[in-house]
């Protein structure tokens, strides 16, 4: 693993600290794209949840590894067709039994 590898799965690991505690609530949660940002020491990501309000949301988040700090960027809505067939063959990033959003503060 190069220096270069190392600090994009460092800059995950601190991701993956702030964002599955923020984004449980939503599970079962996938992460549908993942982009390093080397410049700002950032990463930026979307995720695709079921959200209790608006339904199926594709959601794009900033993480800023340097500050870590979790910044959301925005959503979209999507049609129920659109979200399932789009992760009918991925691994859920943070998994559950069932989508169960009831708790969720909504945020």
């Amino acid at each position: 693993m190069t220096n270069l590898d190392e600090r994009i799965q460092r800059m995950r690991e601190l991701r993956d600290a702030k964002a599955i505690s923020h984004l449980q609530q939503y599970a079962p949660v996938w992460l549908v794209s993942d982009t390093p940002v080397l410049q700002n020491d950032s990463l930026q990501f979307n995720v695709v949840f079921y959200h209790p309000y608006y339904g199926w949301v594709d959601r794009r988040y900033r993480f800023d590894a340097f500050n870590n700090v979790l910044y959301h960027q925005g959503q979209t809505t999507l049609s129920e067709d659109e979200a399932l067939f789009n992760l009918e063959e991925k691994k859920p990033y943070i998994s559950a039994e069932t989508i169960n959003t009831v708790g969720s503060y909504g945020g």
